[in-house]
């Protein structure tokens, strides 16, 4: 018997442990990403990660896994739902411009903590059954293709949108991984269903999905409401309607997830601090201790506060010509960060602008 054979009974297990600590789904992956490095390649080449130097600096280490971590031998990927289902319904904040919309992945704590503690007690489960054992615990927190590797191990397909997507819980989940040197046998990749659907691609409010499976994130507004250092381009401004922190418009347009499973992870249900249905204007008028205390724990935090009042004064210069929303940019006209004067002054003339 050799050892693949003997390790099927703990790729087994390990499904079954990951299934008790919550997760959706938990598949094994080689790390032969070829392919996918190749698309990476191009990506880069063609500038399509914006100020994002960092994946650039990376290069291949994020497609050859035993480079970022010598002795990988496999891959166990998991994801974890998170669609908090209490909140107040997406499309009725995105239709409400005096609201702030948040994307539904940040409204409960910061993920980064939630997966990487439930993928470290997976990794303690196996060192209980076999002994100590290489690894290294991930969840967006290094240079990993999650989506590439999730796919290889059957746990879904890249969708359009170049997000997961898996037939019995849509795209709605966190993606997290262990890099172990284990010799488990990879799992069979999921089949692409998608088909002739472009739903994806027509929701994007400022065209990021290219082509499909091509993202630029030079136009994502996730990437623009989190990534992107310094001012919004003007152009795309007007586009990003009440987006304050990222986007879920392409995964609200996709039929999949009406099979998307609702969070079982209480910090991922239960939305904090109303950041499902809050008004622009209250959230604009968060001093910054104010933000830090009320987003300590949030994923939202990382971004700090100026970016945070830059995106909701775009917001507010966005939102239906009012006396209030005025009022809130004008508490900002003279704060110190440049970016963020000059989003409220742009606000400010759109909001004089339309009231006209």
């Amino acid at each position: 018997m050799n050892a693949r054979t003997g390790n099927e009974g703990l790729a087994d297990r390990i499904r079954a442990w990951g299934r008790e600590l919550g997760f959706g789904a938990v598949g094994i992956a080689g790390i032969e990403l070829g392919e996918e490095e190749s698309r990476l390649l191009d990506w880069l080449a063609k500038g399509r990660h914006g100020g994002m130097d960092y994946m650039a600096r990376h290069g291949t280490r994020r497609s050859r896994p035993a480079e970022l971590v010598p002795g990988t031998a496999c891959v166990i990927t998991a994801r974890l739902d998170y669609w908090p289902e209490g909140a107040r319904d997406a499309q009725e904040v995105l239709g409400d411009p005096a609201s702030a919309y948040v994307s539904r992945y940040a409204t409960g704590r910061d993920y980064h903590k939630v997966m990487r503690a439930k993928l470290q007690r997976l990794a303690e489960r196996i060192e209980a059954d076999i002994g100590p054992f290489p690894h290294r615990v991930f969840t967006d927190s290094a240079p990993v293709m999650e989506v590439a590797l999730a796919a290889r191990a059957g746990l879904g397909w890249r969708g359009k949108h170049t997000l997961l997507i898996a037939r019995e819980a849509g795209s709605l989940f966190f993606l997290g991984e262990i890099y172990a040197g284990l010799d488990l046998a990879p799992d069979a990749p999921a089949k692409d269903h998608c088909g002739t659907c472009e739903r994806c691609l027509a929701a994007c409010p400022t065209g990021a999905i290219v082509a499909p499976y091509e993202l630029d994130a030079r136009r994502c507004i996730s990437y623009l409401t989190i990534e992107h250092e310094g001012p919004i381009p003007e152009d795309l401004r007007p586009l990003l309607g009440n987006r304050i922190y990222g986007c879920d418009d392409c995964q609200l347009a996709c039929p999949w997830n009406r099979f998307a499973r609702p969070a079982a992870e209480r910090d991922f249900a239960e939305v904090r601090n109303g950041l499902d249905s809050a008004s622009l204007a209250v959230l604009f008028a968060w001093t910054e201790s104010e933000f830090d205390a009320r987003l300590e724990g949030s994923a939202i935090r990382r971004i700090g506060h100026e970016r945070w009042l830059r995106n909701l004064a775009v917001a507010l210069g966005n939102a239906a010509p009012s006396p209030g929303a005025r009022a809130a940019l004008a508490t900002r006209a003279d704060h110190p960060d440049a970016t963020v004067r000059e989003a409220v002054a742009w606000a400010m003339a759109r909001q004089a602008r339309a009231g006209a």
